[in-house]
């Protein structure tokens, strides 16, 4: 048992030449019942140190495993500020979902620069962003209905990605929401309204 104070994510990417760029760190709110992603929230507010050996590790990780691609590094900020590693991911993650509207460069074009061996792309933020995925609602398997997604859409800022699934069950991963927004909190309330709404039945 780990008595942390947040989980946080890096993804890295290195070319088969060496050259190897990190993702700003991003922190992330589990759902208890999917052990999935219920919340990604960048830029992080953590402490400039913090972020950058999370980015450290992360790259020294990529590196240590000639990784060519992706690595996502999942980990754990100890209440004594301690960084350990949860999972590793040597693909596009979840946890990199918000690049493409809120990064200069998305998950998926780096990972295509790396293993290509093209120079990576610029990895910074353009503006505030929050992730939410979207899960199967419990009590319903069959044919995926997308209850008040007109709602969702009409928002300003808001970005709905749906994977193509045509079944649901319960927490089955159906696809994801980013928001953007110059206010951290109104993306945050926003991303909230979201998840209230925004419902796959059957």
């Amino acid at each position: 048992w780990i008595d942390f104070e947040k989980e946080i994510a890096v993804i890295v990417a290195r070319n088969s030449g060496g050259e190897t760029k990190a993702f700003p760190l991003v922190e992330m709110e589990f759902n208890p019942d999917a052990n999935l992603v219920e919340f990604l929230i960048s830029p992080s507010t953590l402490n400039f140190d913090v972020q950058q050996r999370a980015q450290q590790i992360a790259m020294q990780i990529a590196e240590k495993l000639n990784i060519v691609g992706l690595l996502a590094v999942e980990m754990f900020l100890d209440k004594q500020g301690n960084i350990l590693v949860n999972e590793l991911a040597p693909r596009p993650h979840n946890s990199g979902h918000q690049t493409i509207e809120g990064n200069v460069v998305s998950q998926f074009e780096q990972h295509l620069r790396a293993i290509f061996n093209q120079p990576l792309g610029d990895t910074s933020g353009l503006n505030n962003a929050v992730m939410v995925n979207i899960l199967g609602e419990q009590g319903h398997e069959g044919p995926a209905v997308y209850d008040c997604l007109e709602d969702v859409l009409k928002l300003e800022g808001v970005y709905v990605h749906l994977y193509g699934k045509a079944l649901t069950k319960p927490m089955r991963k159906m696809g994801h929401v980013t928001v953007i927004d110059a206010d951290r909190e109104k993306a945050i309330e926003k991303a909230r309204f979201v998840q209230k709404t925004l419902k796959v039945l059957s």
